[in-house]
């Protein structure tokens, strides 16, 4: 079966800067797929030119098959798209949001309402139909942007950072939600900063800096190749610990005062270091997403 969307060497430049500097990946169909990455990184330019808002300077890009370049208005008809921002028609309420968007896609009025009654529900948000959307806290105005999007029975469901600023509450009901989409077969795409979020939605992911992809691969791949099974954190460490972990080739990061250990499942050397070296804190956990984020894209603070 053919993947529902192929990019091969992608490029786009603008002002003399490149965005994106020849990616490729493909998104099989029913995958939930993440594009990571920092600020900068070149994640929302894609998902532009993957829903047609801007054109490629060159590469392939084709969504259901079809170069988005040539066939761009019938590959949207079949898209969803959940922005960064709250782009909701304050002077509309809640259900005439959803109606509306529907009109662009001359869905017939039945449909149209009774889909937005169906996404209503299936949001929580029945109760608010009648709601202006500035009444909404941020939790419920997300939640009816993303019922917007899938009005129109999309095949592909775009996310660009859907749960940013929201409370740890909100955010865990979308994923449920997400959750249920990703059961049901629907592709999604989506760009994130929060790791836990990659971690738990996204069958397969990329990481993305200054245009070019670092890595591809599941999350759990990702994790045992760049952070290892098992992390310790170790404060107040010397150099008879590091020349321990250089002799014994185990990876490791030096953030000055303090230590990041990165084991594979080895539970010799993880007793070793805990009798031996442990004198002060030390902190054992699993190794996490964020670990293979930070150690690929660097912790320093950007512009």
């Amino acid at each position: 079966m053919a993947p529902i969307i192929k990019i091969r060497d992608l490029v786009k430049t603008y002002n003399g800067i490149t965005a994106v500097d020849g990616i490729s990946f493909a998104v099989e169909k029913g995958a939930f797929f993440g594009l990571l990455g920092p600020n900068g990184a070149g994640k929302t330019t894609t998902i532009r030119m993957l829903y047609g808002f801007m054109p490629p300077t060159s590469g392939q890009l084709s969504v259901f098959g079809k170069d988005i370049t040539a066939d761009w208005r019938a590959i949207k008809g079949r898209i969803g798209i959940c922005h960064q921002e709250n782009t909701l028609d304050p002077d509309l309420t809640v259900l005439q949001n959803l109606l509306v968007y529907a009109g662009y896609f001359a869905m017939p009025k039945a449909r149209a309402r009774q889909r937005a009654e169906e996404l209503l529900d299936f949001f929580a948000l029945s109760h608010r139909s009648g709601a202006k959307v500035m009444e909404l806290s941020g939790g419920m105005a997300r939640r009816v942007i993303l019922a917007r999007a899938l009005i129109n029975e999309p095949d592909l469901l775009i996310l660009d950072e859907p749960t940013t600023g929201l409370d740890p509450q909100s955010r865990h009901q979308l994923w449920e939600r997400l959750e249920t989409l990703k059961v049901a077969g629907l592709t999604v795409v989506i760009t994130t900063h929060y790791m836990e979020e990659a971690e738990r939605l996204c069958d397969r992911l990329v990481i993305v800096d200054h245009g070019r992809i670092l890595v591809e691969g599941t999350p759990k791949t990702l994790k045992a190749r760049h952070a290892g099974e098992r992390v310790i954190e170790v404060s107040g460490s010397g150099n008879d610990l590091t020349t321990f972990l250089a002799d014994n080739h185990i990876s490791f990061d030096d953030l000055g005062g303090r230590l990041l250990i990165y084991l594979s499942d080895d539970p010799m050397l993880e007793e070793r270091i805990r009798t031996d070296y442990c004198l002060d804190h030390c902190t054992f956990r699993s190794g996490t997403l964020e670990d293979v984020f930070l150690r690929l894209t660097g912790r320093e603070l950007r512009e």
